[in-house]
């Protein structure tokens, strides 16, 4: 079974593209902090590059922003590649198949893109009264 689960913080803003068929996509990078401080008392972090498809990949790039925090579950995936120096290379990447924000709207509240989502204004009917709910019994038709 190929599955991971990290909690970290973004590296980087998303960066959203698509595929050739016009499928979303959206790569990110997380810091993820170890659960142990080195020999020098500083905690190790490590870095992952996260990929996000569809409709998920959507959701990132409209609400994420370099700094957040968010849960991820996929499974990773490993890619071997030639860097322009012709030296054979291993890359590991995390494909995402759940991301909770993990970040506050509250927390963000400076950020642009908190600014462009609608204000939750009063309903028309706040000062009227709301109707009293009656009791209601009707045990009689119940077979048990």
């Amino acid at each position: 079974m190929n599955k991971v689960f990290l909690i970290g913080n973004l590296t980087r803003d998303p960066e959203m593209s698509e595929t050739n068929s016009g499928i979303p996509m959206c790569r990110f990078g997380i810091a993820v902090n170890r659960s142990y401080s080195g020999g020098d008392g500083e905690r190790q972090t490590d870095f992952f590059n996260v990929t996000a498809w569809r409709g998920l990949a959507d959701n990132v790039g409209k609400y994420c922003r370099k700094g957040n925090k968010v849960a991820v579950s996929g499974s990773i995936q490993i890619r071997n590649y030639e860097d322009n120096q012709g030296n054979r290379r291993t890359a590991v990447d995390i494909i995402a198949q759940d991301i909770e924000f993990l970040t506050s709207r509250n927390q963000n509240a400076g950020d642009d893109f908190y600014d462009a989502a609608p204000a939750k204004s009063a309903p028309h009917d706040a000062g009227k009264k709301k109707p009293a709910l009656e009791s209601f019994d009707d045990d009689g038709d119940i077979p048990f």
